[in-house]
């Protein structure tokens, strides 16, 4: 019994795929809670319509929340969205994942009508809980594996435990939706509310899809599919959890939820939280193995060079923070005080070009520098794509230059080693 415990749940694994699995978080909360931020007075003020959910929250606790000012709404707000962006970006990511999360609990209690779905937003605050218990999402592609230096984070082998519950979850999100469609008065097995949806839905809830029509008139074809529905989502608990049927349970999982998109108004969290929840089924091992195929490519693939000042404290620092982010080893760093006469290494570099900016020479020999080098790199770190957007802003080929030759000119004055201060800063 111990020995299939430690399998299922404390055998250790990479944690890679939590850490993608953060930002899917942040995602489906932002979309699903920032909206109704937007007109607080509508929603959480004091002025708003409000309703109560007394089955989640006492009444006590429900009444306690009721109380605030708006003054204290508003502070809970902002908090909300600076630990939401943090979470996001993996800066602390368990600490601000607390302080996230209890503002969600905050909202959901103070008007459980601007939160739309009560089975949705349950089922994404046991998600955030979950996640608030570990710092494991924070392990790679965040700020925090840069911030902490550690080699090769991204293979970080972590207990199961997370990753186990999240799974879990899922599973069993889907058996008992399919008990609910079962179950109450004029469930899907003797009634037909498939064909009930497209033909007399409710305001907001079907969206008009090209077979709709076609649906509306058949109601044979109404019944069918949706007992096919409760079978599959019967079935899925079962086809997830063995693995010989799990790729084909994360095939039709993300099908299904492809599907209810476009054809419901349903909220993000069917969006972006399943689906991503649904990968967590696959082993984390061979995520990595295929990592490291990549890097072996790449490693006997011509590459990029990074050519950079090796006497400049700053400059190893940011290295190395590269390197880190370099998830598939795309990149050759050099420094340049190793070579005597730098032609060796391009045609157009002298010891003065090297030393004034970063310079980057593509596997083709172009030569790019400074900051035209983090407009190349975005694209080959995983990490940097969120900067893309930003690095090709219109304007920014004209503003980033100018920031990036104060930041370079000035570059030792970014580092806290004492022989940095004075611009005098260098190795030994």
């Amino acid at each position: 019994m111990n020995r299939i415990w430690h399998k299922l749940f404390l055998e250790e694994r990479p944690s890679i795929g939590l850490s993608l699995f953060r930002i899917v978080v942040a995602l489906t909360v932002g979309f699903y809670v920032i909206p109704t931020l937007i007109h607080p007075e509508d929603t959480y003020f004091s002025t708003a319509f409000k309703t109560y959910n007394y089955d989640f929250f006492t009444p006590g606790f429900v009444a306690w929340v009721q109380e605030s000012p708006d003054s204290l709404v508003a502070l809970v707000i902002l908090t909300f969205l600076i630990s939401w962006f943090f979470f996001f970006l993996g800066f602390f990511s368990q600490i601000s994942c607390i302080v996230m999360t209890a503002c969600c609990y905050y909202f959901y209690a103070l008007n459980h009508f601007a939160l739309g779905h009560a089975l949705t937003w349950d089922i994404l605050l046991v998600t955030l809980f979950l996640m608030c218990v570990t710092p494991y999402h924070g392990d790679y592609f965040s700020i925090d594996c840069v911030r902490r230096g550690v080699a090769d984070a991204y293979k970080r082998r972590r207990p199961f435990f997370l990753q186990r519950l999240l799974q879990i979850q899922i599973g069993f999100t889907y058996f008992y939706t399919a008990l609910y469609k079962i179950f109450p008065a004029g469930n899907w097995l003797s009634g037909n509310p498939m064909y009930y949806l497209m033909n007399y839905p409710p305001q907001g809830v079907t969206k008009n899809f090209m077979l709709k029509e076609l649906m509306a008139a058949h109601p044979g074809f109404c019944y069918g599919l949706g007992i096919a529905i409760i079978v599959l989502e019967l079935s899925m608990v079962f086809l997830l959890f063995n693995p010989r049927t799990r790729i084909s349970g994360i095939y039709f999982g993300v099908l299904f939820h492809i599907l209810l998109i476009l054809t419901l108004d349903v909220p993000a969290i069917f969006f972006f939280l399943f689906p991503a929840q649904l990968l967590l089924f696959i082993n984390p091992d061979r995520v990595l193995d295929w990592i490291e195929k990549k890097r072996v490519f790449y490693r006997h693939a011509p590459r990029a060079r990074i050519i950079y000042d090796g006497q400049c404290q700053f400059c190893q620092q940011s290295v190395h923070q590269l390197q880190i982010m370099d998830l598939f080893d795309k990149l050759f760093f050099v420094d340049y005080h190793r070579y005597e006469n730098l032609k060796v290494i391009h045609p157009q570099l002298t010891k003065e070009i090297a030393h004034s900016q970063l310079h980057l020479i593509e596997a083709d020999g172009t030569l790019y520098g400074g900051f035209d080098v983090f407009r190349r790199i975005c694209f080959m770190m995983p990490m940097l794509y969120p900067l893309i957007p930003i690095f090709y802003f219109p304007g920014a080929g004209v503003i980033g230059p100018h920031v990036y030759r104060w930041t370079a000119k000035n570059r030792y004055l970014f580092h806290r080693h004492k022989q940095c201060r004075d611009n005098t800063c260098f190795v030994g």
